[in-house]
């Protein structure tokens, strides 16, 4: 099937929302059990941890940690909102610089000024888009950032995007004092995918959406170690405590040309693989064999393909094993701690 399509659905009692382009699932959402990154809470200020320039806070979901912080005691109250999941056993990471995001707009309460993408060239509608920002938008030290989804949008949508957001930081906000409380819950899947895929795209919204693009089979496939990439190349992904390992191997293929292929390959479709897996942090990928002159092909390609990628990453180097190392957010669940 050609095009994009979203399908929202459930699975195992779990609201869930996937992204298919051109028949293959690029992106996928799964409701977890935690709080959900963007949930925004009134937290209490308990332990400061010095060296590390951290307080731990408490919220109703549990011990929160929050970095580069100055000037708070124990027992002061704080607003602070989720930006990840956090590792088993450890605190809920979280910031006090809070940001309140929609389809075309992001209100940001530190940050004063009105500014639009950098990827809307257009100066025209670059300007219209700040006119309707001015006049929705008061004088006072709340900034905002228009999205690249306002390019092709109505200007109606743009301004009550703007206006509801505008409210909603307004009343959050005007809540600093209290006990440890949830203000704001972060967006489930359904609404994520209408904020985060809005590029045109066929929606299937009824319940079995899964199963009639063949969802469900990919679910499962994403529960495997093995990723086959064509001709008798694989990549495993291994998830361990520490690290999440990557092995890339050319299988019987023994041409001059098959660790390249292979690495190519793998780097192209890694980001996506660990997106749909949830998986984060550290990343160490052993390549196949190859040729210390490939290096910088193979460096480029996965660049590339993690600018492509709407998680965040960041390409560390290269050990002195010949392994690359990549630091990834944390803002999603594993899909196997969400399924089972």
């Amino acid at each position: 099937m050609k095009g994009r399509l979203i399908a929202l659905d459930h699975v195992q009692g779990r609201a869930a929302a996937a992204l298919m382009v051109d028949g293959q699932v690029e992106d996928l959402f799964v409701e977890a059990d935690r709080p959900a990154p963007g949930t925004i809470y009134r937290a209490i200020c308990e332990r400061l941890m010095k060296g590390q320039g951290g307080m731990f806070l408490r919220t109703p979901d549990g011990s929160a940690f929050v970095r580069q912080v100055k000037g708070l005691a124990p027992g002061q109250s704080l607003l602070v909102q989720v930006t990840g999941y956090a590792e088993p056993g450890k605190a809920i990471p979280v910031t006090h610089k809070l940001l309140f995001k929609s389809r075309y707009a992001i209100v940001t309460p530190d940050a004063p000024g009105i500014n639009v993408s950098r990827r809307i060239k257009d100066d025209d509608l670059r300007e219209g888009l700040l006119e309707i920002a001015h006049d929705i938008m008061d004088a006072g030290g709340v900034g905002l950032i228009l999205r690249s989804s306002c390019e092709g949008a109505g200007t109606g949508e743009i301004a009550d995007d703007i206006a509801a957001m505008a409210d909603l930081a307004q009343t959050v906000m005007h809540e600093p004092r209290g006990d440890a409380e949830t203000l704001l819950e972060g967006d489930g899947p359904h609404l994520l995918a209408w904020r985060e895929w809005s590029e045109t795209a066929e929606i299937d919204p009824v319940d079995g959406s899964f199963e009639r693009h063949g969802i469900l089979d990919v679910l499962d496939s994403l529960r495997t170690r093995d990723v086959p990439l064509g001709a008798q190349a694989s990549m495993a992904i291994e998830p361990t405590r520490a690290l999440v390992a990557v092995d890339v191997n050319t299988g019987g293929d023994t041409s001059p040309a098959a660790g390249l292929k292979a690495n190519l390959a793998a780097v192209k479709d890694l980001p996506r693989q660990l997106r749909l897996r949830g998986l984060g942090g550290q990343v160490v990928i052993d390549l196949a064999p190859t040729a210390k002159k490939d290096r910088r092909q193979i460096e480029s390609a996965l660049r590339a393909s993690l600018k492509r990628d709407s998680v965040e990453s960041v390409f560390v180097g290269w050990t002195p094993l010949g392994h690359i190392e990549l630091q990834r957010k944390r803002d999603r669940l594993s899909l196997s701690e969400v399924l089972t």
